[in-house]
């Protein structure tokens, strides 16, 4: 019986986290704008949902077209303030390209762009200037995520490359004037 006060401590430093070697999801639709309603610390707030018919208030159809090289038949937005996420269509009906902008506690910006590139198994991205974050690639599409201050910026595409998702990056933060 004296073992186990030691052994529940340590079972309670346990991670629930996979193992490194097993791949981890990596999103879908993570692009949208969550403030920092009941979300605690630790937590970065859920994956925003499409709700309402488009346009996106921050980003043209057209800027998405060009830079993602497809068209744009549809935007659908969230219901995230202070700035909805913004779910752009391919003619197929299927989501192309989501953009999440989430402004609040600066622990939980780090924690949203962690979870949709994280630290340990993306690519380092640091760009525009100041901003901080990381770019995955695979065969499902490309996120490029990135957080300064209080603020994350979050682009997923379903294009391979990264280079796409960042130029809609850095449209979104200029046009935010962030």
């Amino acid at each position: 019986m004296i073992l186990a006060a030691p052994l529940l401590a340590l079972a309670a430093c346990t991670s629930t986290q996979p193992p490194a070697d097993q791949p981890r999801p990596t999103p879908t639709t993570s692009a949208s704008s969550a403030a920092p309603t009941a979300t605690s610390a630790t937590a970065a707030p859920a994956a925003p949902e499409p709700v309402a018919d488009g346009p996106c208030p921050y980003l043209e159809s057209s800027v998405v077209a060009d830079a993602n090289g497809q068209h744009v038949t549809k935007v659908r937005t969230s219901a995230d303030k202070p700035h909805p996420a913004c779910f752009f269509y391919r003619p197929d009906g299927s989501v192309q390209l989501t953009v999440r902008v989430y402004s609040g506690e600066p622990a939980i910006a780090k924690l949203v762009v962690d979870e949709a590139a994280p630290i340990a198994t993306s690519n380092p991205a640091s760009t525009p200037a100041g901003w901080t974050g990381g770019s995955l690639s695979g065969d499902k599409g490309a996120v490029y995520a990135v957080s300064k201050a209080g603020t994350a910026v979050v682009v997923s595409t379903n294009q391979e490359q990264t280079i796409k998702a960042r130029r809609i990056t850095e449209s979104v933060i200029t046009s935010l004037g962030l």
